[in-house]
């Protein structure tokens, strides 16, 4: 589904409330820590781990240019030359979603060989990512032609038992006769009218509609189906618009209590989230809980389980811009709070996340240009040309983690670590990501420490222009009139931004410890920073040997917007030295006067020497 520019919405989103984000967000207070330009971490190999998290994975949303010359290919998928490379590089082994459109479908229903074309393609990707182990979310969207209440993709349904028939068809060619493993979501952002036209309780009877048909072909079947919802475009939003401050109004709510009373299925529960903070799951609210933990208790109280699947199935780096330098030629930017927001999202507890998504928007009919994708392209070219940008070396990164992950934490507002292990190597991601909007954030996640008249008194002078002036350290804290809890914050906010400000042009240094490598490693470390921002190679920037000790260190510089990757890869232990038969004869003791002397040991001809490395000439 084509991503649209929110200002296209009546219904504010998550990006199109930036302006109301203090007055509207309530986020959790965090403590502030003093940060250092060094920092140490130090990693005990012999420590205790658990399996990688799965949020942990390389998923993305396979959407890309919302065009393709080809009418047979999905229009909402990326290009089949991205999904190739793709598919070379990393693979389809982690979780993937596509847009599934019912209005693209039905549009070349009379051209039956387009269709079955249109239909193989879409049967084609999805067997891919299962023949790799992967999963498909697919999202189902678009009321076809003669089905909606208007001539409109976006439109309700009019006839819900003539689309029921329809998705029970699709349903049941895909998961029980071709046995594909996928979750079905239904629809995507329904709370913004750029892709839905219709009130909450005509998306609740479409919603009703597609899991009647899932139940009666798993009656049929006994085969489970998987279905979520309802992608909304923040977790807090509905249909009629919402904020923080209300989020028992919000459309999750109503979709968990509205599967509660018609006892509907509802095995994952889905929404976006476009921002710049690395912590936005972090949220919490008016019930000091974080959104995660308010979710699972709307679920235990309406007696549902309380660890349905919780998934963000569209985010990235977003400043409400449609085309930002961020994701295009300052790529590192984007690229570095991937892992940040990753890591921020596995420590909130959400399970899955999507990131949004494989290609840029270009030329497509609807005049949307959006460079959000991990691949650009030059639509103008009758062939395909186009090509990665940093952002996607650091899935490439998130490939090469080990299956097993080890508990160790920076505390560090902007540094952070994802440190794995495998059978056979060690892998250490380091990423540094300092959130340009962090004055707005850190106040955000600061404001429900307030009462009531503080943050009045707060907000008040975020509207002015005092704010500005006290960030540049204009105005004086202590010279304002409200009281020290308000003016603890600020202050605590003014030294955070300027240590944002000083670290954002300035590279930090990590002294790196490893403890315990009793085996000698092959050192490699890969970098993403600002000194490449497309069709970066993926090779090691440094290696070396390191044999084994107890404690090996190595100073890093952490450039400003920059990923690291070190791989410590075991040596191969080196075979037991064979002697041939003649030299094992001139290497027998021999006898001579005064006793008895071994001889030197003799290599055989070529071979190298096992402990110099040096390779003996042929006589």
């Amino acid at each position: 589904m084509v991503r649209f520019p929110i200002s296209m919405s009546r219904r504010s989103g998550s990006l199109g409330i930036r302006c109301l984000a203090i007055t509207l967000l309530v986020i959790a207070s965090s403590a502030y820590a003093q940060q250092d330009s060094e920092l140490e971490l130090t990693l005990d190999v012999t420590t205790n781990t658990i399996p990688l998290p799965k949020i942990f994975k390389p998923n993305i949303d396979l959407s890309g240019r919302g065009f393709n010359r080809d009418a047979a290919w999905p229009q909402q998928i990326a290009a089949k030359e991205v999904l190739d490379i793709w598919q070379r590089d990393i693979g389809f082994g982690g979780l993937y979603r596509i847009q599934y459109s019912l209005w693209d479908i039905g549009q070349i229903s009379k051209d039956r060989d387009a269709q079955n074309k249109l239909l193989g393609n879409y049967d084609t990707i999805i067997k891919n990512i299962n023949d790799a182990g992967g999963i498909v979310i697919l999202d189902i969207f678009g009321t076809p032609a003669g089905l909606g209440k208007v001539l409109d993709k976006r439109s309700p349904p009019w006839d819900l038992k003539a689309f029921k028939e329809l998705v029970k068809s699709t349903i049941r060619d895909l998961s029980c006769n071709k046995k594909y493993n996928i979750w079905y979501e239904v629809w995507s952002a329904p709370d913004l009218d750029s892709f839905f036209l219709g009130g909450q309780q005509e998306y609740l009877n479409l919603y009703r509609t597609v899991a009647t048909a899932i139940k009666e072909l798993e009656a049929e079947t006994k085969r489970h189906i998987p279905l979520g919802a309802p992608g909304v475009s923040w977790w807090f939003q509905s249909l009629s618009g919402n904020t923080i401050l209300t989020p028992e109004e919000s459309l999750i709510y109503e979709l968990i209590k509205f599967c509660y009373r018609y006892k509907l299925p509802l095995d994952f529960i889905t929404w976006h989230g476009y921002s710049t903070s690395p912590v936005a799951e972090r949220e919490s609210t008016i019930y000091n809980k974080t959104a995660v933990n308010l979710i699972r208790d709307w679920l235990t109280y309406f007696r549902s389980d309380r660890n349905t699947m919780l998934i963000v199935d569209e985010w990235n780096y977003d400043r409400n811009l449609n085309v930002s330098a961020e994701r295009q030629e300052k790529s590192s930017v984007s690229a570095s709070y991937i892992p940040s927001r990753i890591k921020n999202m596995y420590e909130a507890g959400l399970d899955y996340q999507f990131y949004f998504c494989l290609e840029d928007f270009q030329d497509n009919k609807e005049g949307v240009v959006r460079n959000v994708g991990i691949f650009s392209f030059d639509p103008q070219s009758s062939e395909y040309k186009g090509g990665p940008k940093a952002i996607y070396n650091v899935f490439r990164m998130l490939t090469n983690l080990g299956p097993e992950m080890f508990m160790v934490k920076l505390d560090d507002e902007f540094v952070g670590v994802i440190a794995t292990k495998a059978q056979d190597y060690i892998a250490v991601l380091i990423y540094n990501y300092i959130d340009p909007e962090i004055v707005t954030d850190y106040l955000s996640r600061n404001i429900s420490n307030l009462n009531s008249s503080e943050r009045k008194a707060l907000l008040s002078i975020i509207k002015s222009d005092k704010l500005a002036k006290i960030m540049l350290r204009q105005l004086d804290i202590s010279k304002l009139r409200e009281n020290k809890k308000v003016k603890a914050i600020l202050k605590k906010t003014q030294e955070l931004n300027d240590l944002a400000r000083e670290f954002e042009s300035n590279a930090r240094k990590l002294k790196f410890s490893i403890k315990n490598l009793k085996e000698n490693y092959l050192y490699q470390r890969y970098a993403v920073d600002s000194s490449c921002s497309a069709n970066c190679d993926f090779v090691p920037l440094e290696e070396k040997e390191v044999n084994g000790q107890d404690l090996y260190q190595e100073t890093l510089n952490l450039n400003p917007y920059s990923v690291n990757l070190v791989i410590l890869k075991k040596r191969p232990k080196e075979p037991a030295k064979v002697l041939p038969p003649e030299a094992a004869a001139q290497a027998a003791p021999a006898k001579q006067e005064g006793g008895e002397k071994p001889a030197e040991t003799i290599a055989a001809p070529g071979q190298a020497d096992f402990y110099t490395g040096n390779t003996k000439p042929k006589e």
